[in-house]
């Protein structure tokens, strides 16, 4: 067999030619292409190939026998190992939107999953039917299923489960099951669950956050109760319960209005971008000075509240992503609580 002609290296990837050779060596046994005790090329013969330097092939050849890959022989050449690798896994990665947080934990979860890992990523817009039509469709193709649950009613609010999903998801086999971001399934049997706690997420990040939100005279929160993608109410419910026990001041109001009444003294808790965008604007344009005047608390950290200096409580999304792959690589079980941060910035 030419194993060379499986073997990849790219002159214009960033990517080292070492490691590039390890990579494709590790995908090719993954793939079948190569087979336990086959011998490789020598060293010499790999650098003359590909004309790379003795010393790329030999740090690559290093690596691989470090992990056990592939062995050396004296006299005789290199093998690959008695590798203890796994076939290709294959793993069905359903959330209900394309958000820049979801998106995270996607990439978070693929940049700790490993190279021997096929994930498939699909959305179903909050939508019943399409979640269950995705599910029918592929619940014998997968290894394992990585599921969010956030779902729209009739009238666009938000329900984290109907008995036909619930029906549709015990069909999976416990062994696996990934639930993401909602633990409000009550599904029974040794699954794994990764989750925001909403209601109690916001109300301890209050209290994190008290001496400088007691400050404020009116403490506000924009809250979409109707949306094509609804957020679940119990992030209203921590809010209510924060300012009913603590004798705040408080209002919900569903959005941004392009004419709001701004007052000094106003504080105001964002969860969609938009009103994020609208809010910083009118306070500008009206002259107040945030983060004395009037305060905003943002919903979710991003790269540009940070460079913003807006105030957030968020959910460490990377984590959540980090430990999907690490429970389904390590095979645990069980539940998880990911961290929800209080970041204090200018904007409080």
């Amino acid at each position: 067999m030419n194993i060379f002609k499986f073997i990849k290296i790219d002159e214009n990837s960033r990517v080292p030619k070492y490691q590039q050779i390890v990579d494709s060596i590790i995908f090719n046994i993954t793939a079948g292409n190569f087979k336990t005790d086959q011998k490789i090329p020598s060293i010499n013969m790999f650098s003359e190939e590909f004309y790379l330097s003795r010393d790329t092939v030999e740090k690559a050849y290093s690596i691989l026998k470090e992990r056990e890959i592939i062995i050396s022989t004296k006299g005789k050449g290199f093998y690959i190992a008695q590798t203890k690798l796994p076939s290709k896994i294959n793993i069905f990665f359903l959330v209900n939107k394309f958000s820049s947080y979801k998106l995270l934990i996607y990439n978070a979860f693929i940049d700790a999953i490993g190279i021997n890992v096929n994930t498939d990523l699909y959305n179903y817009y909050c939508d019943e039917t399409t979640f269950l039509y995705l599910m029918e469709k592929h619940k014998s193709a997968y290894d394992y299923f990585v599921i969010m649950t956030h779902f729209k009613t009739e009238d666009l609010k938000h329900i984290s489960y109907t008995d036909s999903v619930i029906d549709t998801i015990k069909k999976i086999p416990e062994e696996k099951l990934i639930i993401l971001d909602n633990i409000k399934l009550n599904l029974e049997g040794k699954i794994v669950e990764i989750y925001q706690d909403f209601e109690n997420d916001i109300y301890n990040a209050l209290l994190e956050g008290y001496s400088k939100i007691v400050k404020y005279q009116k403490l506000i929160l924009i809250y979409k109760d109707k949306s094509v993608y609804p957020v679940p109410r119990r992030i209203m419910y921590g809010f209510r319960k924060f300012c009913v026990e603590k004798s705040i001041n408080f209002e919900i109001i569903s959005e941004t209005y392009i004419d709001i009444i701004l007052k000094r003294g106003d504080l105001f808790i964002t969860i969609e971008e938009s009103d994020l965008v609208s809010l910083v604007k009118q306070i500008r344009d009206q002259e107040f000075i945030l983060g004395k005047d009037i305060g905003i608390i943002s919903y979710n950290e991003t790269p540009l509240k940070e460079l913003l200096g807006i105030t957030v409580m968020s959910t460490d999304f990377k984590i959540m992503g980090e430990t999907a792959a690490r429970m389904i690589l390590n095979k645990e079980k069980g539940k998880y609580k990911v961290p929800f941060n209080f970041i204090d910035r200018n904007s409080l």
